[in-house]
């Protein structure tokens, strides 16, 4: 069945303490790259022509019925654990809100649509290579399970852009992304700051109207974005994947990763690999990310104090740590293709499975594709380019225990594992750069299958 649009600006009713309205960049040429029709199928757009695409994404005609103009979200946030009050959309806006098919309210939001009253002396620009790694991000996360934006719309815009952490001049783009909430732990700590307890209610409501029926008050909302992060994180923590910078302010309420900057995915499991340059105390390690979303859940609960009983928002916290277990267990048990039993000798499995795989430094991408497969799973070990790493006294306890879960698949479907490490998007971007072929780009976006 085909999904209808289905325009819904309920942002709207919060009020204009919580946004400002912008004007998109005039962008000198708008030269469509990348769109996802799978994606704009979601939500009644994949039957735009390429002229309507380009006005809709890359010029930001309004479309019907929806917001009348793109608007700029307020909020503050903890970055590297620091409060930072000046902040807010610097080179992006939410341009449009829609409900898909399951009647859930979605966002579509930019990034390098220009500045903003918050872009603190930037362009609001966003570079070509830095739109192509984030549509490749959330195309692989997809493909892991991971709970992420999608990107749906990546237009050059034919200016050239000075940066210092790429050569310089490069290319410029303008990218849109669809996901379920732009609302951040900061949009929260903004209302609290100002000390807006009025602002803060209204925000809790919707929010439980919107992503949480189910919840009741600050705290059932607490409650329910704790239990969200959790899948999330651990569904990082099993794709191997470091986000880079978790800010609070990149931290959404609905739980879904988004806004790629630096990340990386692991070549080997290393506990302390960190994905931005400038994370010096390797604060957003890989293995830290568990307990850093716990600390910033904590600094959402303590904006909510102010409309809500401690020790209630205190038990809402408590239920992080459960969920995680759970969803890690769920994660890596997807992962390899096998059945959970006892939630306690299934934990000490999953933290064995760490444990090897960091003392082994076995390639982390053609593990999982060496043991992802039930019975088909040691015949293919042991043709893998990794069988070196599998040996020894370490390896046999981990693969005897392995085998006594049952299997709940027949094998990997493809020869190779997918991947995107590092090395992987310059050689995808190089020929982009040098000659606009984009084949090799189109090819591993198409590597990455959808459930």
């Amino acid at each position: 069945m085909t999904q209808s649009y289905n325009a819904d600006p309920a942002i709207l009713n919060l009020g204009d303490e919580f946004f400002d309205p912008v004007t998109a960049a005039d962008f000198p040429k708008t030269i469509l790259r990348f769109r996802d029709d799978v994606v704009a199928s979601d939500i009644g757009l994949s039957g735009l022509s390429e002229a309507d695409w380009i006005g809709h994404f890359g010029r930001f005609d309004p479309l019907p019925d929806n917001l009348p103009e793109p608007l700029a979200l307020r909020y503050h946030g903890h970055q590297f654990q620091n409060y930072n009050a000046d902040l807010g959309d610097g080179r992006g806006f939410l341009f449009a809100q829609l409900r898909d098919g399951q009647n859930r309210l979605l966002d579509l939001g930019t990034k390098g649509s220009g500045q903003t009253p918050y872009s603190r002396r930037g362009d609001g620009r966003l570079t070509l290579l830095g739109g192509v790694r984030e549509a490749l991000a959330t195309r692989y996360l997809e493909h892991l399970g991971v709970p992420t934006s999608r990107t749906l719309s990546l237009i050059e815009t034919g200016e050239d852009l000075t940066r210092h952490d790429e050569p310089s001049p490069t290319r410029s783009a303008v990218m849109v992304r669809l996901q379920h909430s732009h609302i951040r732990f900061g949009t929260f700590q903004r209302q609290a700051f100002f000390e807006a307890r009025d602002n803060l209610s209204a925000l809790v409501d919707y929010c439980i109207t919107h992503f949480y029926p189910n919840a009741v008050g600050a705290d059932g909302l607490l409650a329910a974005a704790a239990k969200s992060s959790a899948n999330m994180v651990a569904s990082w923590m099993a794709g191997g994947f470091v986000h880079g910078v978790m800010n609070t302010d990149n931290m959404n309420i609905t739980g879904e990763s988004f806004d790629y900057g630096p990340y990386r995915f692991l070549p080997t499991l290393q506990s302390s690999y960190t994905a931005a340059y400038f994370d010096h105390n390797r604060l957003y390690a890989f293995a830290r990310q568990p307990e850093i979303m716990y600390w910033n859940l904590a600094q959402l609960a303590q904006s909510l104090s102010l409309i809500c009983d401690d020790k209630a928002l205190l038990a809402a916290l408590e239920v992080y740590a459960p969920a995680y277990r759970d969803a890690l267990r769920g994660h890596m048990f997807r992962r390899l293709s096998i059945a959970p039993t006892d939630i306690d000798t299934d934990i000490d499995f999953v933290m064995q499975t760490f444990k090897w795989l960091e003392d082994s430094q076995a390639p982390w991408p053609q593990f999982w594709h060496d043991f992802n497969g039930g019975a088909a799973r040691e015949l293919t070990a042991k043709a893998s380019p990794n069988k070196a790493h599998y040996q020894g006294e370490a390896f046999e306890a981990w693969f005897k225990t392995l085998s006594r879960y049952t299997p709940t698949s027949d094998g990997p479907k493809t020869d190779v594992p997918p991947s995107l490490l590092y090395d992987e998007i310059g050689e995808l971007w190089a020929p982009i750069d040098a000659d606009d072929d984009w084949s090799a780009f189109e090819a591993k976006i198409a590597s990455f299958t959808r459930d």
